[in-house]
């Protein structure tokens, strides 16, 4: 197996599942609300309950179960990273883009790929 350095100077054994692309809450739109249920006036006068709906695929997730809000807001997002909708817009995004990350990363950054701007007398203006 090839050893790869990682940047710090130590190096690692590649892992078979080293991520392509991430999906954080600021890829979703979070909605709370009154849940009900255990909990009693903390349900009744806090907004626990959470749903989560992932903007780009409309997959969505929703808990109430919890007294927390973060404990209901990590179950909705684990239940819309679940759903089939989600999933198949993953399986969408991975053959979109076949080629590895590092060299799409260095396909892009190719100096005949870089357009480099400045401001001219208050105008962007392309240097060369």
């Amino acid at each position: 197996m090839k050893r790869r350095e990682n940047g710090t100077g130590s190096s690692h054994e590649p892992t078979s599942r080293e991520p392509v692309f991430s999906v954080t809450l600021k890829d979703c739109d979070v909605q709370t609300f009154h849940a009900g249920g255990k909990g009693g006036q903390n349900q009744n006068k806090r907004d626990t309950g959470v749903r989560i709906v992932h903007r780009a695929s409309g997959a969505a997730g929703e808990s109430r179960e919890e007294r927390s809000q973060l404990q209901n807001k990590k179950a909705a997002f684990r239940r819309m990273a679940e759903t089939p909708k989600f999933r198949f817009w993953v399986e969408r995004q991975l053959w979109k883009n076949p080629e590895p990350p590092e060299a799409r990363a260095e396909k892009d950054m190719a100096p005949g790929n870089l357009l480099i701007m400045g401001r001219n007398e208050g105008k962007w203006k392309i240097i060369d």
